[in-house]
């Protein structure tokens, strides 16, 4: 089996094995990779998440983090798992995960992606469409009517559709990029207080936005099918209520 020594960053070697010979004879075994926005909602009601290797404590008191710590290393020292305790930060106030910034005020999206965004250049192909819109749909629900603000871009990457760049394209790549400049921090729940829902519709899309006392903890929305484009005003309102509860 093929060994190589490929440098990090920081200038170490990291062990790389080639398993393509390996992987051809072994039996499958499927593991969905989990959704972010499942990750995000998962702070509400636990104290540690995990995105494959990455690992983030989140704790509501100085208290309760001491004692979460001591119950995730306790774990690691009892499975022999080990973590490089350069790549580690305990007892911060933030932190970045997954591209967020986790703050005890909520979840705001990282300022790296955010210059990232500002400094993008105008898509001059479908690739490239593709790719923008990859990154602010990964935080659509920051963004309110998101789909309904990304449909021209949406239409130029679909099959047989020739690329034009039309006024409403440049509107839609200009507004996407202010909105996610101007994002707000989406706050976690309290479970034990009234939550809010409001819902809109139009032949554009769908759209919702969860609230709690007035403070915004997720956007969504979609475009609509083919089918509801014929739908009358009233059997659209209902799809978007239907589509906000069902988030």
């Amino acid at each position: 089996m093929p060994v190589l020594l490929v440098k990090k960053k920081d200038g170490s070697l990291r062990l790389c094995d080639d398993y393509r010979q390996l992987n051809k004879v072994t039996i499958k075994d499927k593991y969905l990779v989990p959704r972010i926005n499942d990750l995000m909602d998962q702070l509400q009601d636990k104290f540690v998440v995990i995105f494959i290797d990455d690992i983030l404590i989140y704790s509501k008191t100085e208290a309760e983090h001491a004692d979460h710590l001591r119950i995730v290393l306790q774990i690691f020292k009892d499975q022999k798992l080990y973590a490089k305790l350069s790549k580690c930060e305990f007892w911060k106030s933030e932190v970045k995960f997954l591209g967020h910034v986790v703050s005890q005020q909520g979840i705001v999206v990282d300022p790296a992606k955010v210059k990232a965004v500002m400094n993008w250049e105008r898509p001059a192909s479908v690739m490239k469409i593709r790719s923008f819109l990859g990154l602010v749909g990964y935080y659509r629900r920051f963004i309110k009517g998101f789909s309904q603000l990304a449909l021209p871009l949406t239409k130029l990457t679909r099959k047989d559709t020739q690329f034009v760049w039309t006024p409403e394209c440049e509107e839609s790549f200009q507004v996407l990029k202010q909105r996610l400049i101007t994002a707000p921090i989406l706050v976690f729940s309290e479970p034990s207080e009234p939550f809010e829902v409001y819902y809109d519709a139009s032949l554009k899309g769908l759209g919702c936005v969860l609230k709690q006392h007035r403070k915004v903890m997720a956007y969504a929305s979609r475009q609509l099918r083919s089918d509801e484009m014929n739908y009358p005003t009233h059997d659209l309102e209902l799809a978007a209520i239907v589509f906000a509860l069902k988030i």
